[in-house]
């Protein structure tokens, strides 16, 4: 026989698979679908449906509908039947019902008529306590129907199949076999055009789920809306990217089948996953949003509770999840399925207490609303806000609760003695609470104080190592290395790897979030910078060269021109009614809050006649050009208000120094200006602010640019590369490098360990601030006179005490070593540090060197258009942090006279055309000459007061010098002529050098003639 590779046997292979049967085997064995349910139905499998049972306007299979009532509840049911009709009275109640709550709240909470109530969905035990609830179970009646002709309007029509749960419908099907030249598109095509939904099977909230599967892939939808249905992949993953892997026993979707379509996992989705959700718990139906987990956040959650019941407590999990992969539902699913975990005895629960800590105020609101509605037991969650409220919910037994790290430095000491209790730790963006003081704090929170100093201090080890009696569930996209080393696997090969991955990859070519280095522009900057003095003074080379760098990209003449090309590049390729319908944003990323600040008034100033503006971020106060300014006189309006201003369409720009760099999810952002090193963790984090989709605008990844006036597409792969698939960390931290660097810094003799030893006696006793400060200001003392050091010695010791602190505090939570002399000097170098006071030797000679020179010329230099970063697809591996004892570098730096170091730098960063500074200068200059002989420049320029036709004859006259300058100037000619952006770039430089002195001479000069 041939075998059959058409849509029927896709139907014939998920149907065997369910019910242990199919009909093709039916009609072999001579059997009733009746009689093969009672012969087949065994190993907890689901029965066999008619489509001739099936009821189009109610949705449901009659015959097993009725056999699970009548067979579970008939005196529930006889409190009906008296009633005329009754079979007809319970279904149109039950048609109601769901119309209203939607089929999800009807399965879960059962159906009341009159003085009866009837349960539709027996749940899974949690436990073994009852043995009853197991019973139970088991009598619900899963089914599956092949061809379910659906329609009322058209009875021809049929759907593949229809899964029910005690004859009331869950879930339809789309099957299609790529073998005949259809695949999962052609299913998602037929539900999108050929599926009413309208029909009552296809309503909102009627089904949970709508998938269209072939052979290698699964798409799922929870909402059907015509052409504009959203389909979401339900696939494994392959290669760290999508799609599915090879099966070597079938098909690569028989998954669905054989593992989330069982009776149990089914009705764990229903039960703990699936959940329908508006902003209002009154909000109608059709006003909110059904969820149903996609396939890698059931896989985590399920993993983490299959590894917590047969573990227990005090386990670390490191989740490497990229944005895009809907965290903060993967958080929520954890957090409350986290407290009805029993242990593998079956007797009692895992934890009494989940903590959710975050260090982001908008995810720590937005985790509190998502819990408390995927929560079905009401008041288990609570949000602490002080040491207070933290205490009363930890002792009060609450279920779950949320706060942020920020929280814990100041409610620790306000905790009561919880050491008898069991706790979930969930840690969000684990990468950056992971570490220092506050993570010290969020271990001590959870143990006990002692009153005896050596007692005290070796239980503060005990509790900075990962507390037994808490496990840590830490979730990030960009795990670093301290992160993997403390929250990883370690494998048997010594590497420590995540639990748990969903990868920037996948993420991408699922189309969850967009590739933010498809169209990368990069910028370099050239100019040319002159000695306003006469001597010739020696300075460090290398500090040097970095100081007039950073003076030259800080100075107003660089940021005005740059911030033209950024608004230039922002009203022309991004505000567009083509992009985001008229809707999209831009953030300017600044290096620093003066350069903010310069940038806000530059894209400010540009921006005028527009009729939208630009807003400014930043923290704190900051003086500039002799005037103080915050957030809010800048902006007009509390700093609270900053990203709901920004979502309006009165503001499109914003100008950030750190802010919103992180945590900020703004789906309308489609555009960046980067003028700012970005690099690692930062760089990532800081780009991907714009990969959020927004289908409603139709966001696509061809809408998304950034222009990079500051980093190299090599630079911005090499942050990349370590995220982009899977991260792991290639070995353990070298915990000999503590003896090191102790051993450094015991010889220089800042402290005699006697003070060490009594500064702890004090400090773990309780004692007074006032009585710790004469032992530190002693061994500061020591260090500013009495040691004599000089300068690059004092900072060395200051380094290597920094490098102590820093290590011991990682390793202390993830290693069992007991060595106390490091848990003191830890504890007294923390103290000490901020005591020690270093002088930047090269701080004022740096400072004289800008004042001893001048910009004279700047110009932009477009490197790469739209470039594609590719990434790179294999696993990454991290080294651990540098095992080497740091410091200052010996001897003394090279010094060059002031001539030579313009020189070099002109050299490097002067370079727009394969020329010398000089001759670059002489190019610049010949064409502002031409403008300035122009016999219009005058009149229509100088003369000119209105700013925007002074603009526009400029430009003209900038046009006409390069073409008269073009037999010369070729390449400059075709480059102008042929690049927008570089033309843009070049009219600001030009523009910039007539309005500098030299050139104002020139004007005068030529008004005179």
């Amino acid at each position: 026989m041939v075998t059959k590779t058409n849509e029927q046997a896709l139907e014939a292979c998920i149907e065997k698979a369910l019910t242990g049967t199919c009909r093709g085997q039916l009609k072999l064995d001579g059997l009733s679908v009746a009689e093969a349910n009672e012969q087949y139905r065994s190993g907890h499998l689901y029965w066999l449906g008619d489509s001739g049972d099936f009821d189009r306007e109610f949705t449901i299979d009659r015959r097993h509908f009725w056999n699970f009532l009548e067979g579970t509840q008939a005196e529930e049911l006889a409190k009906i039947k008296d009633r005329p009709n009754w079979q007809r009275l319970i279904l149109e109640r039950l048609s109601r019902k769901i119309e209203k709550d939607g089929i999800l709240k009807v399965l879960k909470g059962g159906l009341r008529i009159d003085d009866a109530h009837l349960t539709l969905l027996y749940c899974q035990p949690y436990n073994t306590i009852n043995p009853e609830v197991a019973k139970l179970f088991e009598q619900n009646i899963f089914s599956v129907t092949r061809q379910v002709h659906y329609s009322q309007a058209d009875p021809l029509k049929s759907i593949d199949m229809v899964i029910f749960i005690n004859g009331i419908a869950v879930a339809t099907f789309e099957l299609k076999n790529a073998w005949t030249g259809q695949s999962t598109y052609h299913a998602m095509k037929q539900y999108r055009e050929d599926r009413d939904p309208n029909e009552p099977l296809l309503q909102f909230g009627r089904c949970l789920v709508h998938f269209a599967v072939d052979t290698d892939d699964v798409y799922m939808t929870t909402r059907l809306d015509g052409k504009k249905t959203n389909f979401l992949p339900f696939n494994k993953g392959y290669n760290h990217g999508k799609g599915n892997p090879p099966n070597p026993a079938g098909h690569k979707t028989s998954y669905l089948w054989q593992e989330i379509l069982t009776r149990q996992s089914l009705a764990n989705i229903i039960e703990h996953f699936a959940k329908l959700v508006g902003e209002k718990e009154s909000d109608p139906l059709k006003k909110k949003t059904l969820y149903f987990p996609r396939y890698h956040q059931l896989e985590v959650v399920r993993n983490l509770l299959t590894d917590v019941r047969q573990r227990g407590v005090g386990q670390t999990y490191l989740i490497q999840h990229s944005a895009g992969s809907g965290k903060s539902n993967s958080i929520t699913w954890t957090a409350y399925q986290l407290i009805e975990v029993y242990t593998k005895e079956g007797n009692k629960p895992v934890f009494d207490s989940v903590v959710v800590v975050t260090d982001r105020k908008v995810l720590d609101k937005q985790l509190k609303n998502n819990i408390k509605q995927f929560s079905e037991v009401k008041n288990i969650v609570a949000h602490a806000t002080s040491s207070q409220e933290l205490k009363l919910a930890l002792e009060s037994g609450k279920k779950v609760i949320i706060t942020t790290i920020q929280k814990f430095p100041f409610i620790v000491d306000g905790i009561a003695d919880l050491s008898d209790k069991r706790f979930a730790v969930i840690i969000d963006e684990a990468h950056s609470s992971q570490s220092g003081s506050a993570a010290d704090n969020l271990n001590r929170t959870l143990g006990a104080d002692e009153d005896e100093v050596q007692d005290a201090i070796l239980e503060i080890m005990k509790k900075r190592k990962m507390r037994d009696n808490a496990s840590y569930f830490a979730f990030t996209a960009t795990p670093k290395n301290a992160t993997l080393e403390r929250f990883g696997e370690e494998t048997a090969e010594g590497k420590f790897v995540p639990f748990h991955l969903y990868s920037m990859k996948q993420a991408i070519e699922e189309g969850f979030i967009l590739d933010v280095l498809a169209n990368y522009t990069t910028y370099k900057s050239y100019y040319e910078i002159q000695k306003s003095i006469l001597e010739n003074p020696l300075f460090d080379s290398a500090k040097a060269q970095k100081k007039l760098r950073a003076y030259v990209e800080a100075h107003k003449e660089t940021i005005a021109v740059k911030a033209d090309i950024m608004v230039s590049h922002f009203l022309e390729q991004v505000v567009g009614p083509k992009k985001l319908k008229g809707q999209a944003k831009g953030m300017v990323v600044t290096r620093n809050i003066e350069t903010a600040i310069r940038y806000y008034f530059a894209v400010r100033d540009t921006l005028k006649g527009q009729p939208f503006k630009a807003m400014i971020a930043f923290s704190g106060k900051k003086k500039v050009d002799g005037i103080e300014y915050t957030e809010e006189t800048i902006n007009g309006f509390p700093s609270k208000d900053i990203e709901e201003k920004f979502n309006t369409d009165e503001y499109r720009l914003l100008v950030v120094a750190n802010k919103y760099l992180t945590g900020f999810d703004q789906p309308k952002l489609s555009a960046m200006y980067v003028d700012k090193k970005l690099q690692g963790v930062l760089a990532v984090q800081a780009l991907s602010r714009l990969n959020r989709c927004c289908h409603a605008l139709n966001k696509r990844t061809e809408d998304v640019f950034i222009l990079d006036f500051f980093n190299s597409t090599n630079d911005i792969k090499e942050a990349f590369d370590p995220f982009y698939t899977a991260t792991s960390l290639s070995r353990a931290t070298d915990v000999n490098v503590l003896h090191d660097v102790r051993e450094k810094l015991d010889a220089v003799g800042v402290y005699e360990w006697e003070e060490v030893e009594a500064f702890c006696t004090l400090y773990f006793s309780n004692a007074e601030a006032e009585q710790l400060s004469p032992i530190i200001d002693a061994c500061a003392a020591r260090f500013d006179h009495e040691l004599e050091l000089e300068d690059d010695e004092k900072a060395d010791f200051k380094i290597k005490a920094k490098q102590f602190v820093k290590i011991y505090a990682q390793l202390a939570c993830i290693m069992s070593f007991n060595n106390i002399k490091w848990e003191k000097l830890h504890w007294f170098l923390k103290f000490l540090i901020p005591k020690l006071k270093i002088k930047d030797k090269d701080k004022d000679t740096l400072d004289e060197l800008l004042e001893s020179v001048d910009l004279s010329t700047y110009g932009l230099e477009r490197v790469k258009l739209k470039e594609r970063i590719g990434l790179d697809a294999s696993d990454s591996e991290l080294d651990p942090q540098n095992p080497n004892p740091r410091g200052v570098h010996g001897g003394d730096e090279p010094k060059d006279p002031l001539d030579e170091i313009i020189k070099a730098f002109n050299e490097r960063w002067f370079a727009g055309w394969e020329a010398t500074p000089e001759e670059q200068r002489i190019k610049f200059i010949n064409i502002a000459q031409h403008v300035v002989n122009n016999p219009n420049y005058k009149t229509q320029v100088v003369d000119n007061q209105d700013e925007q036709n002074r603009r526009i004859a400029l430009e003209k006259l900038i046009n006409n010098a390069v073409s008269q300058e073009r037999k010369r100037e070729l390449d400059l000619y075709k480059r102008y002529a042929q690049d927008p952006e570089f033309k843009r770039a070049f009219d600001s430089s030009i523009m910039r050098i007539l309005a500098s002195q030299e050139m104002s001479k020139v004007v005068v000069e030529s008004a005179v003639r």
